[in-house]
This record gives C-alpha cells, sequence and structure tokens, in this order.
C-alpha cells in the first residue's frame, strides 16, 4: 500500500503545469515567475489570484483550479490518514525545557506560533534563539534546517547569534550563514517579502520563518478607523500566506505581535494583542509573555487546539532562553 502511494506521488511530481487545461506555454511561464509552479500551488489558490498573476479570466482560472484539485485528488481524508501526516511535525526546541512542556515539546512545524506582549517581554530573544535551534539535529530539538527572518523593525542582531551558537556548541560563522535575513520597509514590501520566500523554500532546506514583527507596519501604514477594513483584508492575506507555507513545506512560522492597552478593562491584565480577530483565528498557538519576578519571562499559553491554558516562567540568559 506504502508503494503504491509513493508511486502516486512520484508520477504527480513528475507532471507539469502545462497539463492542466486552458494552460499554455506563455501561461504556464506566468505562473511560474509568480510561483505557481506545481499542481498543489494551483489548486490552494483562488480564482482573483491566479487571474490576476496569468491575465486570464476568473472563469477560467476557477477551472484551472478545478482541473488542479482533480488530479491531486483532493477531497476528504480519514482521521487515521491525518494521524499519520501529524507523525511528519518536528517539534522545535526554545531552549527552555519549560517552555517546551508549555506547547506540548515545542514549536510545532505546519502552523503559525504568535508571541505577543510589551517591548522588553523577550519575543525578539526568543526568534534569536528559535533561528540558532533549527539548525540543531531532530534528536536534539532542531530540525536540521536553516531560517528566514523578516525584520520590520531592525531588531536582528548577527551577534546575538553568535551568542546563541556558541551556548548550543554550533560554529557560529555556520550558525550566521544559515539565517537569511530581509529588512521590510512598509506593509507591502513586508508581504513582498514573505511571497519570495516561497522561492527559497523551493531551493533551500527552510525549517524555521520569523516575522518581526507582524503588525508594526500594518498599524503605521492603516491608522483610523476609515482605514481599518482595508487593513485587515491585507493582512488576511499576509497570514493566509504564511499558513499556506506552513501546511504546503512543513516549517515553523513564528510571528511576534505588538500590545495595546485596553482602558474599559479594570481587572486583570489590561493588555491585549493587536490586529483583531484576523490574527487570532489564523494564529495556531497564541502565546502571552511578560516579564516577571527576579528578571524572569512568564510566557502563557491562551490559545492552543489541543492543549489546556497554562503557564511558565524562562530565563534570557547570554548564551540562550534557559529553565534558570
Amino acid at each position: 500500500m506504502a508503494e503504491k502511494k509513493e508511486k502516486k506521488e512520484e508520477i504527480e511530481s513528475e507532471k507539469s503545469i502545462e497539463d492542466l487545461p486552458g494552460v499554455g506555454s506563455a501561461t504556464a511561464e506566468k505562473l511560474r515567475e509568480s510561483g505557481y509552479d506545481n499542481f498543489m500551488s494551483i489548486a490552494v489558490s483562488s480564482p482573483a489570484e491566479l487571474s490576476e498573476v496569468a491575465g486570464m479570466t476568473e472563469a477560467s482560472a476557477r477551472k484551472v483550479i478545478n482541473a488542479a484539485r482533480k488530479k491531486l485528488d483532493m477531497g476528504f481524508e480519514s482521521g487515521a490518514d491525518l494521524l499519520r501526516k501529524r507523525e511528519q511535525v518536528i517539534k522545535l526546541t526554545t531552549g527552555s525545557k519549560n517552555f517546551d512542556n508549555m506547547v506540548g515539546g515545542g514549536l510545532e512545524t505546519g502552523c503559525i506560533t504568535e508571541c505577543f506582549g510589551e517591548f522588553g517581554s523577550s519575543k525578539t530573544q526568543l526568534a534569536h534563539a528559535l533561528a540558532v535551534n533549527v539548525q540543531l539535529p531532530k534528536e536534539q530539538g532542531g530540525a536540521n534546517g536553516k531560517a528566514v527572518f523578516i525584520d520590520t523593525e531592525g531588531t536582528f542582531r548577527p551577534e546575538r547569534i553568535v551568542q546563541f551558537a556558541r551556548g548550543i556548541g554550533l560554529d557560529p560563522e555556520e550558525a550566521l550563514k544559515n539565517i537569511k535575513v530581509a529588512r521590510a520597509f512598509n506593509s507591502d514590501h513586508q508581504i513582498l517579502l514573505a511571497e519570495r520566500v516561497e522561492d527559497l523554500l523551493k531551493e533551500e532546506d527552510i525549517k524555521l520563518i520569523i516575522v518581526d514583527s507582524l503588525m508594526g507596519h500594518f498599524r503605521a501604514d492603516f491608522s483610523g478607523r476609515g482605514q481599518l477594513a482595508d487593513r485587515q483584508q491585507k493582512l488576511n492575506k499576509h497570514m493566509h500566506q504564511l499558513m499556506k507555507m506552513a501546511n504546503q513545506y512543513n516549517v515553523v512560522i513564528y510571528v511576534t505581535n505588538q500590545v495595546m492597552a485596553k482602558p474599559d478593562m479594570f481587572f486583570g491584565d489590561p493588555t491585549a494583542a493587536i490586529g483583531g480577530h484576523i490574527v487570532g483565528h489564523n494564529s495556531t498557538f497564541r502565546i502571552y509573555l511578560r516579564k516577571g519576578k527576579k528578571g524572569c519571562r512568564v510566557a502563557k499559553l491562551i490559545d492552543a487546539p489541543n492543549l489546556p491554558d497554562s503557564e511558565c516562567m524562562f530565563w534570557v540568559k547570554e548564551d540562550g532562553i534557559r529553565d534558570e
């Protein structure tokens, strides 16, 4: 049975997008230039975005998408099939066992993990640690892979990577080479960089994508309630692009988020993540970070599909994220 499935996958991988009805050489070239170079990327796209990049009508685009879905035999799967797929999930260590245990063994591939908190709550420190840890072998909590760091606030520090790499016994120079960094200067640039990451995923063994921070540019580029709908629509497209890459390439997506104060809240912590329901619904794991006593940080898991709400303490040391 397994051999039959492998053979089927091999045959599918050999197929060209020119085999789809209505896709000639010119259309195929446009699709490939935009990253739609296989049946899966076309099957999970929308008619609107496909028609825009290929220069065809939405009706034609819908036919192409439906044909790609038929060739891939996309449809319902049994729970047993999905359980087998879950065996492919890699769990990336943070460096802290307390933190790893809270999220079920580490940050999962195939989904988006969002950490939000005030400045100084160690969101970016965690991003740097993950960018190094992902390079470890799987048996040590890594993923034998490289990282992409989309820096929207100028927070990436190669010196910190050097310290963290030394802390886990990696060659600092090699660790830096395995992290691809790009600075985004506005929300459009941020979305474009996320789209370009897909090309890297096809060429290199990328296992972690970091966006630090997710909402900074969206917050600056869209101000006031009059632009809120436009902002959320654009943000939704960005989050879906990240989720598609997480699913299709089995990578960890780690995004940091800013917070705002809720003045109408009289009891409890008045801070809340920005981005509204769009970010909340698209993030698989949501973690609230804050400063604790005696220099520690507190991570609180507030949303997860299979884990209860819980919290843990961790420390940011010179050589990495640690339990104490």
